[in-house]
């Protein structure tokens, strides 16, 4: 790896590119504990260790686990839900409806079919907010809305599903 990262050093030099390194972090991807620091550079500056990094709005940690992505799925989704209840809080129920579908939904469902909740805690937790814009939208807990979870299970199906389409599989076409 160091290997690679003194030839973009390399070739930053040669070509006129600029690397921020205040935006570069070196992490482990893998649940062994370890010991050792990782002691990367490029062009003699040390790439800081991180135990978790953000990358296309979903937080993967070191120890492959997806807790701080539920955290900050469920504080996103409650404060796009508060911002919701304060601008419609005389709205039609159709339209908080669409409101919550438009905003507070896509928030849950970001990428959630590569980090799906696992834990009890983690469903719970995504369950509530949904519970809670019902009980907006509607002034009810049961709406006629799919379960977060099947929804989940449905986005991590598709993918593949499509693929056997494309392929030509029997069955599929």
């Amino acid at each position: 790896m160091q290997k690679d990262l003194d030839r973009l050093g390399e070739c930053a030099v040669e070509k006129p590119m600029k690397i921020n390194l205040c935006k570069s972090k070196a992490a482990h991807f893998l649940r062994a504990r370890v010991k050792d620091p990782l002691n990367y550079s490029v062009m003699d500056t040390l790439i800081p260790e991180k135990r978790s990094c953000k990358y296309s709005g979903i937080i993967s940690h070191s120890y492959l686990s997806w807790a701080d992505q539920v955290n900050y799925t469920v504080k996103e989704n409650w404060e796009a839900l508060h911002f919701t209840m304060r601008i419609l809080t005389k709205g039609i129920s159709n339209t908080r409806n669409l409101a919550y579908m438009s905003l507070a939904r896509l928030i849950l469902e970001y990428g959630a079919a590569c980090w799906d909740a696992e834990r009890e805690g983690q469903i719970s937790a995504l369950d509530r907010v949904q519970k809670k814009a019902a009980k907006l939208a509607y002034h009810t807990n049961s709406p006629n809305w799919e379960n977060l979870a099947s929804r989940r299970k449905l986005l991590r199906i598709l993918p593949l599903q499509n693929v056997l389409w494309r392929t030509g599989v029997e069955g599929y076409r």
